[in-house]
Parts: C-alpha cells; structure tokens; sequence
C-alpha cells in the first residue's frame, strides 16, 4: 500500500466544510461564524508551523531540543485547562496548579511509555517522544481542566453543606470528599468514554493515521490500544495531582474553607 499524498487543492476543498457551517451560523444567527473561521485558520496555521518545527526536531534529535518543546507544550496546555475555567484561583494559582499537575503525569507517563514498551533509540528521539507527550497532554488537559472546574464550582456552591460539616466536627478532608470525589469523576469521564467507545463506534485517530499511511491494521490496533492506555494513565494521575492541589488550596491549617481565595466567575 502506497502512502497518499495531499495537495493544497484537497486541503482547500476540505475547507469548504467549515465555510458551509460558518453560513450555516450567520442563516441561523447562532453567532458563531467568525468563531469558526478564527478557530479554523488559526488551527492551520498552527499546525503548518509545527509541521517546520517538528522537522527540524526529527533532523537534530537533541535531549535539549526535545525537553524545550515539550516544556513549551505544558506551558499552552496550562493556559488551555485555566481558561476553560468559569472560576478561577486568585494569582498565579489558577495557571500553576493546571500546568504543575500537566507537567508531572505528561512527563511521568511519557517517559514510562518511551523507555519501557515503544523503546525508540534513543529513548528520547522527538519523532516518537513528541507525537505520544502531545496526545498524553490533549486528553489530561481535559480531564484537569474539567476536574478543577468541578471542584471550584461544587466548593462554591455546596458552601452551606461543607461549612455545617465543620460545625458538626469533621476536618476538612472529610467536608470536601464527597466534592472531591465527583471533581475526580468528571475528569475521568471523558477518557472512558472514549475507551467503551473506541472501535465500534469511533475509530481513534492514531490508528487511522497509521492506516493510512499503509501500516498494517493488526499493527495500527497495537499502538492505539498502547496510547489509549498511556492517555488514561496519564489522565487519573493528572486529575488526581490538580484536584488534590486544588481542594488544599481551598483550605487552610485550620480546616476552614477559603473561597476568598477564588476569583469571580467569569463571563464566556
């Protein structure tokens, strides 16, 4: 099987899709047109540059060079995960918990699925070590920022409940577990979904790069099911670090509940 290749043309073509759905906004007045077209280039452009960069990365192969670029990755998915936020930690907090819980379980996993089963050599080569941090890092994104987002807003809203907790004797730990629990469960939803999904109803994009690119399907099927399961590990260890980050940082030594901590609740 012979690899197809893409010229403008096609990708143009393709293009008139979402040009379709920004007139279907305008007819429809949903306002999401120029959202779509801005979405759209932004996300070519986006792409074509990594396209360079990776090129030069996979042309030098340096430690140096690869750690930069996954460094830089954490720092976007950080901004990512905080602004998906409707309330957010006051300061530095609202980016640095996302990004420090990011940043260890994209590492951690990454590094443990490059040195033990996809062995490249080196172990850090970036045509391997970039793609697999980048898919890792897209899916906890999500669950961190979704966990977060769980936990601020149940904090918040369920207030009355944790501080009668309090008043009746218990620690903190044990007023906010059941908040911590469903911050926790909202994280990992998305990922097991996409798992009991994954097959019958969708086939995942890796696999089907792969496919297309004149791998074998049995083959294809090997490395999805790898990366499915670095994602979901790197998903639960994520969640876990921002929601357990997050519910300290909601209170104090003397197990009281901070919401002054919290910023006001934004607009999207």
């Amino acid at each position: 099987m012979t690899f197809i290749a893409l010229s403008y043309w096609d990708i143009a073509l393709a293009a008139t899709l979402l040009i379709f759905n920004a007139g279907l906004s305008f007819f429809l007045q949903l306002g999401l047109g120029k959202r779509l077209i801005i979405a759209g280039l932004r996300m070519a452009v986006q792409l074509t540059l990594v396209g360079l960069v990776l090129k030069t990365l996979f042309a030098l192969s340096s430690p140096w060079f690869t750690g930069f670029a996954a460094l830089v990755m954490v720092l976007f998915a950080g901004r990512e995960a905080m602004a998906r936020q409707d309330r957010k930690f006051e300061g530095w907090w609202s980016y640095g918990i996302g990004t420090g819980s990011m940043m260890t379980a994209g590492l951690i996993v990454t590094v443990f699925g490059l040195s033990t089963q996809i062995s490249p050599d080196p172990w850090y080569d970036p045509r391997y070590a970039i793609p697999v941090l980048g898919m890792i890092l897209g899916n906890t994104m999500n669950g961190v920022s979704l966990g977060l987002d769980r936990l601020v807003s149940g904090a918040y809203q369920q207030r009355g409940a944790i501080e009668a907790r309090l008043m009746l004797g218990a620690d903190i730990s044990e007023a906010m577990r059941g908040i911590a629990r469903d911050a926790l469960r909202a994280g990992m939803m998305p990922i097991i979904n996409s798992m009991a999904a994954a097959g019958l109803v969708s086939l995942p994009g890796m696999m089907t790069g792969q496919i297309l690119a004149g791998v074998a399907p049995v083959e294809a099927v090997k490395y999805q099911i790898l990366i499915i399961f670095l994602i979901s590990g790197g998903t639960g260890l994520g969640t876990l670090v921002a929601v357990i980050s997050g519910a300290r940082r909601l209170t104090d030594s003397r197990h009281r509940l901070r919401l002054d901590r919290l910023s006001a609740k934004t607009d999207k």
